[in-house]
């Protein structure tokens, strides 16, 4: 009886362990000259986690500008052209030259304040909704009362059907953190902010130029992996 004791409490140890690992995140510093922020990065989206910790690791948004800010809106950057933007200029057309399919995931991820998402070309170019393989942007949005709630509710129900539908939970977030509800169900939600929504705060209220580019210029000095949860694959030993 000891031993079936003992081997069920060990079972259920390595299960607990297994699951606990499963819900871990990776995580993503970006030091900026506005300050640091981490980003976790959802297991739920995995081929945008991994493409963006091969960027990451690629050191490919080092340099880097955020090129895109509005306001009580979101903030945008992965335009390489910007690393050596002459003041004023125009970014945003470059990128890294790949798409990644969408991973909508819509009650689960949405556009919360701080919410870590892909831009993408519109629906008349991208009818696919496929995701930049570079460009991302971070929410910071506005709250929302019920009545606004629902006009947004009646704006997605217009471009998606029947298919996004606000929930409670989400109604509720809208409501007290804030976002951008007419985002949702048309854009990949991949991450959040953990560290660091203070720095989007600062950067977001930013002054900008007629293309909404940072008149003094918001720079990622540097960014790295500071965890990397996901499974470790085999070694090939295959002659």
């Amino acid at each position: 009886m000891k031993r079936i004791i003992t081997t069920l409490l060990f079972t259920m140890f390595i299960l607990a362990n297994t699951h606990s690992q499963q819900n871990e995140r990776c995580e993503v510093m970006f030091e900026t000259n506005y300050g640091n922020i981490i980003f976790q990065l959802y297991n739920e989206t995995p081929l945008h986690r991994d493409n963006f910790i091969k960027l990451v690791d690629s050191h490919y948004y080092d340099k880097m500008l955020f090129h895109r800010v509005i306001k009580d809106f979101m903030i945008q950057c992965g335009d390489p052209n910007s690393k050596n933007a002459q003041p004023g200029e125009q970014l945003g057309e470059k990128d890294c030259g790949y798409t990644i399919k969408p991973e909508f995931r819509i009650p689960l991820l949405f556009h919360k304040r701080g919410a870590l998402a892909a831009a993408r070309e519109p629906d008349y170019a991208n009818p696919g909704r496929e995701s930049s393989g570079s460009h991302f942007y971070v929410v910071w949005g506005r709250v929302f009362d019920d009545a606004q709630l629902r006009k947004m509710q009646a704006r997605l129900d217009t471009i998606y059907g029947d298919t996004v539908k606000i929930t409670p939970v989400m109604s509720d977030t809208y409501k007290t953190i804030g976002g951008t509800p007419h985002l949702d169900g048309g854009y990949t939600v991949f991450g959040e902010v953990k560290e660091g929504l203070d720095v989007i705060d600062k950067i977001q209220s930013a002054d900008t130029d007629k293309n909404d580019r940072p008149l003094s210029d918001v720079i990622i000095i540097k960014a790295y992996i500071t965890k990397d949860t996901r499974p470790k694959r085999k070694p090939d030993n295959r002659n």
